[in-house]
């Protein structure tokens, strides 16, 4: 198990550090911060792989199932609206944007309608999902530094958003969470 753990933390890290790379060499930039919380997810997930199908109908693995459910229902939406709404621009000259984040449009129907940052909450969903499956300090320790990361990333990034769509994100912000509809 020990070896499955191992290539799954290496190859996650390669593909981490590739999608990354332009943004690590900016730490004022939203994605360098952004690589820190997709690391310790893919630690948690290395780590908490062998515990995935253990005592199935358990009261943590129930509550982790749950959170791993919401994580993909909200990635599949913010991706669809992205896709559909958000006029991607692949020649956007930001580099440190990864592909999708090219967006000329701001979206703010859908789930942007209640939350801002569909993407992160997902990461967040996720990384408490993976905490449930194998409840441990050290996994809660890495879930809470997960969401820090996530929480600076979504900030961040609420900053580049009013310096790309001005006014009108800042009215946006206004009307909608940053994570949780209605809450936060």
């Amino acid at each position: 198990m020990f070896t499955i753990q191992l290539v799954i933390f290496i190859v996650g890290t390669i593909l981490i550090v590739w999608v990354s790379r332009s943004s690590l060499k900016d730490v004022h930039n939203h994605g360098f911060y952004r690589f820190f919380a997709w690391e310790i997810i893919v630690i948690m997930f290395s780590l908490n792989v062998k515990y995935w199908f253990t005592d199935p109908f358990s009261f943590n693995q129930i509550l982790a199932w749950a959170f791993l459910f919401i994580s993909l229902v909200l990635i599949f939406l913010g991706v669809k609206l992205f896709r559909q709404k958000g006029e991607i621009d692949y020649t956007r000259a930001d580099p440190s944007l990864v592909g999708i984040e090219k967006t000329t449009e701001l979206v703010k129907t859908g789930i942007y309608k209640y939350i801002r940052h569909p993407f992160y909450s997902s990461l967040i969903f996720l990384a408490w999902g993976i905490f449930f499956k194998q409840i441990t300090w050290l996994g809660f320790l890495l879930a809470a530094a997960a969401t820090i990361f996530l929480v600076i990333t979504a900030k961040i990034e609420e900053g580049e958003n009013i310096e790309y769509f001005g006014e009108e994100y800042r009215e946006y912000k206004k009307d909608t969470k940053m994570f949780i509809p209605f809450v936060l």
